[in-house]
């Protein structure tokens, strides 16, 4: 005979609450978070390649890149499985790529005042997203929606854009934060700075893996959060 009561099968079945309790947050997680995700990542990407179009560089055009169209850009494990992966584990701390557009500098006019402009495309479209974002968000309060699907969808956006924003602006090789110093430095230190790039995923992930990278980033996300919101949101 099983014990109905014993405490085995009510350490399982607690267990099991717990497991269906976590699953369902990670679902939820991910539902509210995959629509603005995708958007920040591919849009982003999208965003450059108008931006090499526009200095001379029609690579972007000719592989047919030169789109607004999100699936256009998007790569299955960048775009999809990491940030799936992270949002379970942590959806405040979400990370990802697109499929890289291509780019030609040597058709630049000006590649060192050029390569500084592509390399500001990416933030400046999640700042331009992140607002949008925070707008949407806006107009959904003032239908009295706070709290609802889409508007924790539009903060998830606006926090997520930021996040991505500032994670950019990072000055380690090869992010676009390097790629705007590196154009301001004399040639010969702009090489040696970039020669730090096949290490640069590696520097990230032991900043990540000893918390120092949440340490620089997170007080400066959340001053720009908290500006944004005092402007569009509250304001």
């Amino acid at each position: 005979m099983v014990d109905t009561d014993g405490p085995l099968l009510r350490n399982g079945q607690s267990v099991a609450v717990r497991g269906a309790v976590i699953m369902d947050d990670i679902i939820r997680a991910i539902t509210i978070y995959a629509i603005p995700l995708i958007f920040a990542i591919t849009l982003a990407e999208a965003a450059r390649g108008f931006v090499a179009h526009k200095l001379g560089d029609r690579t972007a055009l000719m592989l047919g890149r030169l789109t607004l169209n999100p699936a256009r850009h998007i790569d299955p494990i960048g775009t999809i499985l990491v940030p799936l992966l992270l949002i379970a584990a942590n959806p405040g701390f979400v990370v990802g790529w697109p499929k890289p557009i291509p780019v030609n500098e040597a058709h630049f006019a000006n590649p060192k005042r050029d390569s500084i402009l592509l390399a500001l495309a990416r933030p400046v479209a999640n700042l331009l997203m992140g607002i949008l974002w925070v707008i949407t968000a806006r107009v959904l309060l003032g239908f009295g929606l706070l709290d609802s699907y889409w508007w924790k969808v539009a903060i998830a956006g606006f926090t997520l854009n930021i996040f991505l924003m500032v994670f950019n602006l990072l000055p380690i090789p090869p992010m676009d934060g390097s790629r705007i110093i590196a154009g301001f430095l004399p040639a010969k230190w702009a090489i040696a700075y970039q020669r730090l790039e096949p290490y640069g995923f590696f520097i990230v992930l032991g900043l990540i893996a000893f918390g120092l990278l949440q340490v620089v980033l997170l007080p400066v996300i959340s001053v720009v959060l908290d500006l944004l919101g005092r402007l569009f949101l509250f304001g």
